[in-house]
């Protein structure tokens, strides 16, 4: 898949694939552009049966996202902002959110508005200490829309997401790490060591179970107790249908290493 914005390779083998937004002369702001082919590279992952995990990343080491293109934000109405959030905004974004395997944020530099929108999608957030974090989009009049204001309050609280979003304020990798907002920060030169490990693990695991876990997982976070837990009930009876689970019995008991098929 070969586009202009953003940049698409795959390790079969290992079952990983690596997303980079590739503008780095502009701190890889999210052009309209850049949107679309990202879209593209969404669905070809979700009908893909090789692909284990997905990492996010930004050309370069001074930007992971820093936000949408404004420039293109200057001749916008009502009508065609909406359009916009129901296409290659909010639905884009929420679109990474839903995808069937774990998603790892590899963030590098300034991770702003539209940026940080992105990596709240992700399952995973991991940080290199240079990392920078905000949703100032309240400086140029408008509020965040691409789920800003929802999953940001999800993730770290309302009190701390309402301070952050009015006013602005961008926040270093140590404090977005004190506040939960990323997994973990590391040296900037241990950045690609770190996620590389990381999504190794991951996809080592079974991935038609990690499916069933992230569907349980994602569909508690928004609503409540309940309704949680009676969807992780229905995920966890499906497990057993598996020949995943019984690979997965049969190498804990012969003390092997378990061979998932996906299957």
């Amino acid at each position: 898949m070969n586009f202009q914005n953003v940049l698409f390779n795959k390790d079969s083998e290992k079952g990983i694939a690596r997303i980079t937004i590739n503008r780095p002369e502009v701190r890889n702001a999210l052009s309209t552009a850049a949107r679309r082919e990202l879209r593209k590279i969404i669905e070809h992952i979700q009908s893909e049966e090789d692909i284990r995990v997905v990492i996010i990343t930004g050309a370069g080491d001074k930007a992971f996202i820093s936000g949408a293109d404004i420039v293109e934000l200057k001749d916008a109405t009502p009508v065609t902002m909406e359009e916009f959030a129901s296409t290659l905004g909010q639905k884009l974004f929420t679109d990474i959110e839903n995808l069937k395997v774990p998603v790892i944020a590899m963030i590098n530099g300034f991770c702003l508005g539209a940026g940080l929108e992105v990596a709240l999608c992700c399952d995973i957030r991991i940080a290199a200490e240079n990392a920078r974090f905000g949703q100032p989009e309240i400086n140029i009049g408008i509020i965040p829309g691409g789920g800003g204001t929802q999953r940001l309050a999800r993730l770290i609280g309302w009190g701390r997401a309402k301070e952050l979003i009015y006013t602005g304020r961008i926040i270093d990798a140590a404090e977005a790490e004190r506040i939960g907002l990323v997994n973990k920060v590391v040296p900037q030169d241990k950045l690609e060591e770190e996620v590389k490990q990381l999504a190794e693990n991951i996809a080592n695991k079974s991935p038609l179970i990690m499916k069933l876990l992230k569907k349980a997982i994602n569909a508690g976070m928004y609503t409540d107790l309940a309704a949680g837990l009676a969807n992780e009930k229905a995920n966890f009876a499906l497990c057993f249908s598996t020949e995943d689970h019984a690979e997965g019995i049969t190498a804990f008991l012969e003390r092997r290493k378990p061979y998932f098929r996906g299957k």
